[in-house]
């Protein structure tokens, strides 16, 4: 063998060894768009994703460290099966937004309070409007630390330094536990036998902050909350039902976080709060935790998909003001809110998309101490028959509601 024939071989043998540890993005190659073989593919060219499968290799869950080690989507029937989450194909090739990076995900772990005097999305002094809602860039588009994983679970973590509108340097540390739940799991989160005709992909989340400072979070220096946002496709057909304590005192819900929400979009009636989620009208509101029950969802009747989140409540706590103002208490705030997305005053739009979401109550911290939040989520799809036993336990309503 000659020199140059040898430097022939050896690259490559280079260059196959090199393609062997690349994800395989062509095994998807061909799926249509809204199937989870599809998403898999695209996001596969972009990050060497963490890939939870049930046992019987039906339901699936994606989840990227790169991209802030969040759950992008899932399945409950394979590779061609739909696609839960929503994500935002055109942001993976835009240049960094100093607003938000909306790559999109079905669970995502930010953190609070977005507004009040102790607001982290505002620079001290600054008015809040839209030009100066800036997302911190440790939850907004680095990377995530992986400690663990296997294909049942991902353990991940994070170390930030923050700085909130009262001028208060918070030191911290974020741990992210990232589960696929088995059939009997599902079931017995939801304490029901769910029918054969349905299928289902259950996720927990458990998202905990840790104080790795010198100074105790207080009601003075302003403390930070654990924040979970789940970003799905909307379509005409979509409905939120929120179910709420009909015995407890007080408003139902804050429905004005970026404007009043038009009262045929918004509905309260026997223990059920409805909103409209149809991408083309931008809404947020959010519920006090002593009216929450822990639970809310939604139901697309165009695809009959029914979605189901539970997520961890404490009554007696602190829940944070994240409404954008200063000049509200910044410890009276909400437990779980929804948000609709639409057009900007602009004309422009960061979908559409709509979101459920859940956070903790504010983390009063000492030095070194610790605070966890729950979060799950359930897809279901299948027979309508067994999709309205569900939404009847869980939520309090049938999938055929007006």
């Amino acid at each position: 063998m000659n020199k140059k024939f040898i430097v022939c071989i050896s690259a490559v043998l280079l260059l196959f060894e090199a393609c062997s540890h690349q994800p395989n993005t062509t095994a998807a190659a061909g799926f249509k768009k809204g199937t989870f073989g599809y998403d898999l593919a695209f996001l596969q060219k972009r990050d060497s994703l963490l890939i939870l499968k049930s046992n019987d290799g039906s339901a699936s869950v994606i989840i990227s460290p790169k991209y802030q080690g969040k759950v992008f989507t899932s399945t409950a029937a394979g590779d061609t099966g739909r696609s839960f989450g929503w994500i935002n194909y055109k942001a993976f090739d835009a240049t960094v937004d100093s607003h938000m990076n909306a790559y999109g995900g079905e669970d995502r772990l930010w953190l609070g309070p977005e507004g009040s005097k102790f607001a982290l999305f505002f620079k001290p002094g600054s008015q809040m409007v839209f030009s100066n809602w800036h997302t911190p860039a440790a939850f907004d588009h680095e990377r995530w630390n992986v400690k663990n994983s296997d294909d049942q679970k991902v353990e991940l973590t994070k170390n930030m330094q923050l700085v909130n509108y009262a001028g208060t340097a918070l030191n911290l540390k974020l741990d992210r536990n990232v589960s696929i739940l088995s059939r009997l799991e599902i079931e017995s989160d939801l304490g029901m036998k769910i029918d054969s005709s349905v299928k289902s992909v259950g996720i927990n989340t458990e998202n905990s902050i840790t104080n790795t400072g010198r100074d105790a979070w207080t009601g003075k220096t302003g403390v930070p909350c654990l924040w979970n946002l789940d970003m799905f496709t909307p379509s005409p057909g979509v409905r939120i039902i929120i179910p709420y304590d009909e015995s407890a005192g007080g408003k139902i819900a804050t429905t004005d976080y970026f404007g009043q929400i038009p009262p045929d979009r918004v509905s309260a009636e026997q223990g059920e709060l409805y909103f409209k989620a149809d991408g083309k009208s931008r809404g947020k509101l959010g519920m006090p935790a002593s009216r929450t029950k822990g639970v809310a969802g939604s139901y697309d009747r165009i695809n009959n998909v029914l979605t189901i989140i539970t997520f961890d409540v404490d009554r007696k706590a602190i829940y944070l003001n994240q409404e954008w103002t200063p000049n509200k208490d910044p410890l009276i705030g909400d437990a779980v809110n929804a948000y609709n997305d639409g057009p900007l005053a602009d004309g422009k739009q960061m979908g559409p998309f709509y979101e459920l979401e859940s956070v903790s109550p504010g983390a009063f911290l000492q030095p070194g101490a610790s605070l966890m939040h729950r979060h799950r989520i359930f897809h279901f799809t299948g027979s309508k028959a067994g999709l309205d036993r569900i939404a009847l336990k869980t939520l309090g309503v049938s999938v055929s509601m007006n």
